[in-house]
């Protein structure tokens, strides 16, 4: 477990560097301040948000910050795809990050899908009402005695 959480954090960490080197480099040689932006944040945000799950207080806010970044690959995929039909980017380097994304994508979608089945599998089964015993009924075997009100 722990490899996989190296591994996981090294690759967002190395995107995020990537993201953060393709804002320079569409600030300074493209003179493109807008969607640059718009990328920087989402392509960050997605080794931010896995850093806060590695410490979420519980199963249910690792999830929660898993989605989030789950959805960060998305909305990052969208705009690198606007870089592209915008010509910002060309079709080599367009793929080569967004295949990394992708990467990520797929990486946060098993995550996700792997935990929600798991705490799916962990919430005990609630007792229909029908199986719960009355004040008034004998328990179990057949020699136990229980004591109830009227005992």
């Amino acid at each position: 477990m722990e490899n996989f959480r190296e591994f996981i954090y090294t690759k967002c960490l190395d995107f995020s560097i990537r993201i953060a080197r393709l804002y320079t480099y569409l600030q300074e040689n493209k003179k493109e301040f807008v969607f640059s932006k718009q990328i920087l944040r989402s392509g960050t945000s997605i080794g931010a948000n896995l850093a806060e799950a590695q410490y979420g207080i519980s199963r249910k806010d690792f999830l929660s910050k898993s989605y989030i970044s789950l959805k960060e690959t998305a909305e990052t995929m969208y705009w690198l795809e606007i870089l592209r039909r915008a010509d910002y980017l060309k079709e080599d380097e367009f793929l080569s990050i967004y295949n990394d994304c992708e990467e990520l994508k797929k990486l946060f979608m098993s995550i996700t899908k792997t935990t929600k089945n798991s705490m799916n599998n962990n919430k005990k089964q609630p007792t229909s009402n029908s199986q719960l015993p009355t004040p008034n009924s004998k328990l179990l075997t057949p020699n136990s005695k229980l004591l109830t009100p009227n005992s």
